[in-house]
């Protein structure tokens, strides 16, 4: 059985882990942690290298090609599913590899390392990245968690009611549906039409469906459809009628400049197995400071707690390996990645278009 398995493994990964690795990993280094804990085939050995691109670059410069080299897909694969699911690059790969064999080594102290790891490295990473507290910040298996956690935290009672729109993903529907089932909350929805209109009539939208009961706006930051929601002014209008904002962020993050201060949210959910190429299973939940005395912890008794996460042993290797990720996402320039997608985007288009 386990020949079989080894003959199905299209790049072998053979542990070249050391406890020497181990006491690099242990003071948090996170380049400790994406080089050699693993190697990869001969094929791959480009994908342990850093990426720098150029500031400004071209969306269709040829430098794009080099960030190819850094992925494991094969030649044959043309990827174009991140909205569900992103390719982590090597380095991440490697990143999760070395966790895994630190922790199969020595359980204890591996386990302890890879904690501090995610303390003194991912989360001010995720902090700097999107310019917010590491205090403001949980850590989740994906957006869907992160959406149900913020919504069952927030603090309703009676007739209280929030206002959705009607191009929620199921992930950010479902939690307020629990809500109206089991605390009798009441759930508006708000019709946004496809192709988005003007910000302003979509303000105007939102305004109309809001009423004396309403503690909550939540909506998409961007849509499955690739719609852009005005996100800043959903939240400054939301504040200014005391109305919690919540964003699900999940299609946003990774591909362009995302500043959680400065858009104002009161929540914000994301995947970073999508666009910021971390692997499966990586989540965040934000919540602001300031908002904190809004939302309760689903697993403990009072408000303003601040551990929003799910309780219990977490994937340790996978949630250290995010820096590795985040490190990548800031080598290739988020500013590139914006132009980039939109310039294939419009090439798509284009094509399609005839």
């Amino acid at each position: 059985m386990r020949e079989n398995l080894k003959s199905k493994l299209t790049f072998p990964i053979v542990s070249t882990y050391s406890r020497r690795d181990a006491l690099k990993l242990g003071i948090g280094s996170v380049a400790a942690l994406g080089l050699p804990g693993c190697t990869f085939s001969e094929r791959d050995e480009s994908k342990r290298t850093e990426i720098q691109l150029s500031s400004g670059i071209r969306a269709d410069s040829d430098e794009w090609i080099s960030v190819r080299s850094h992925f494991n897909l094969l030649p044959s694969i043309s990827y174009l599913n991140n909205s569900s699911i992103g390719v982590p690059p090597g380095a991440v790969i490697e990143a999760v590899a070395s966790g895994y064999g630190m922790m199969s080594e020595d359980p204890i102290r591996g386990k302890h390392n890879l904690q501090d790891l995610i303390t003194d490295s991912v989360l001010p990473s995720l902090g700097r990245f999107f310019n917010a507290s590491t205090k403001e910040i949980t850590l989740t298996r994906n957006a869907s968690v992160a959406l149900h956690l913020q919504a069952v935290g927030l603090v309703l009672a009676g007739d209280d009611e929030v206002v959705i729109t009607t191009q929620e993903h199921p992930a950010g529907r479902n939690p307020w549906s629990f809500r109206a089932e089991r605390h009798g909350i009441n759930v508006r929805e708000v019709f946004i039409p496809s192709p988005l209109p003007p910000d302003d009539e979509i303000l105007n939208l939102f305004d109309q469906a809001v009423g004396p009961n309403t503690k909550a706006i939540a909506f998409c930051h961007v849509t499955r459809g690739g719609h852009l929601y005005p996100v800043k002014r959903l939240c400054d209008f939301a504040k200014s009628r005391n109305i919690v904002s919540l964003v699900d962020g999940a299609q946003a993050v990774g591909q362009f400049k995302v500043d959680l201060h400065d858009l104002g949210c009161d929540a914000y959910s994301a995947s970073l197995h999508k666009w910021i190429l971390a692997p499966a299973g990586s989540g965040m939940l934000y919540i602001k400071g300031a908002s904190r005395n809004r939302f309760r912890s689903s697993f403990e008794p009072k408000a303003g707690s601040l551990h929003y996460g799910v309780p219990g042993t977490a994937d340790f290797p996978i949630r250290a390996s995010i820096a590795s990720a985040i490190e990548f996402v800031e080598g290739v320039g988020i500013e590139n990645i914006e132009r980039r997608c939109r310039f294939l985007s419009d090439h798509l288009k284009k094509i399609l278009s005839g």
